[in-house]
């Protein structure tokens, strides 16, 4: 979509700039704000999503678009990043009344942000532009949630969660080696050659030392296998 920003009038842009830059420095609960210096008649944002909705651990990106008869005529919302939802079509555009017969240019960017926010908590399904999604809300709640879930943690958690996660993984990537001098281990190894040195049975190991011996082995081994498991599912 085209800059308006030649479209506009001075004052107006004066205006925008003004509460643009007042959202970045205090963005609304759960809001950020990424202003475009080049053009400020497209301001994006990332929306967390709300605890106790389906949306919830997600970040959801998200565009507004000022057109030439701003703040006459509400401007335009889209969604960029994929979401299940009732009042969201396919190509991300956003059904809200506040951007449609409800909007008057004294509500400001900030007063939209919150109605889109508060629109993930509660999706009107009368004014659908994702059928299945509004059928769904109201004929199997289940279902739906279970979709909008399962967008979310495809689309939404991605990046967010790789970013988060990412500093802990280093700190926990060296682990194997330095299993690997772990004293209990190294008391294993010891015990068997003390049993190989013919030892055995001044340490308690008789002719079933080599079974007691490969047990431990064994053992430490599954235990290395979990763990190494549940390293791989946290990187997941």
């Amino acid at each position: 979509m085209n800059s308006n920003v030649e479209n506009l009038p001075p004052q107006v842009l004066r205006l925008v700039y003004k509460e643009v830059t007042a959202l970045a420095a205090d963005p609304p609960e759960g809001i950020k704000i990424y202003p475009s210096e080049e053009d400020i008649t497209e301001l994006h944002t990332a929306i967390e999503g709300p605890e106790g909705t389906p949306f919830a651990g997600g970040i959801f990106r998200m565009r507004l678009v000022l057109g030439k008869d701003f703040p006459a005529a509400p401007p335009k919302g889209y969604f960029l990043t994929k979401i299940f939802h009732p009042n969201v079509g396919h190509k991300g555009e956003i059904c809200v009344n506040v951007l449609k017969r409800d909007w008057r240019a004294e509500l400001g960017l900030r007063h939209v942000l919150l109605t889109i926010k508060c629109l993930l908590i509660h999706p009107n399904p009368e004014s659908a532009l994702n059928e299945e999604a509004g059928r769904l809300l109201l004929e199997d709640y289940a279902e739906y949630a279970s979709r909008a879930r399962l967008l979310t943690e495809i689309h939404a958690m991605g990046g967010p969660g790789g970013t988060s996660g990412g500093p802990q993984e280093p700190g926990e990537g060296p682990q194997p080696k330095k299993h690997a001098g772990d004293p209990n281990k190294r008391a294993v190894v010891t015990t068997a050659s003390s049993g190989a040195n013919g030892n055995g049975a001044n340490s308690g190991i008789g002719s079933g030392g080599s079974n007691s011996i490969s047990g431990n082995v064994n053992s430490n081994v599954v235990v290395k296998k979990k763990t190494d498991k549940k390293r791989a599912l946290r990187r997941l």
